[in-house]
């Protein structure tokens, strides 16, 4: 008779350091795309972001929720 063993996927040393390097580059791509977003929004004119329906105001909250998915 054969037995399987299986480890629950997450358990393993070569996972958690996927994990970790997942984390701080997910961090730094989603800090790199908020910098970039917010000096490209800050770049347009009053008039140019009530075309795309911003105030200069909202563009803080745009970029962290462009960033946030």
């Amino acid at each position: 008779m054969a037995y399987i063993t299986t480890t629950p996927a997450g358990t393993g040393l070569l996972y958690r350091i996927y994990s970790i390097l997942d984390t701080l580059l997910g961090g730094a791509l989603k800090s790199s795309a908020y910098k970039r977003t917010y000096r490209e929004l800050s770049r347009l004119s009053d008039r140019e972001l009530d075309d795309i329906g911003l105030r200069r105001i909202d563009i803080e909250s745009a970029c962290a929720a462009c960033t946030a998915h």
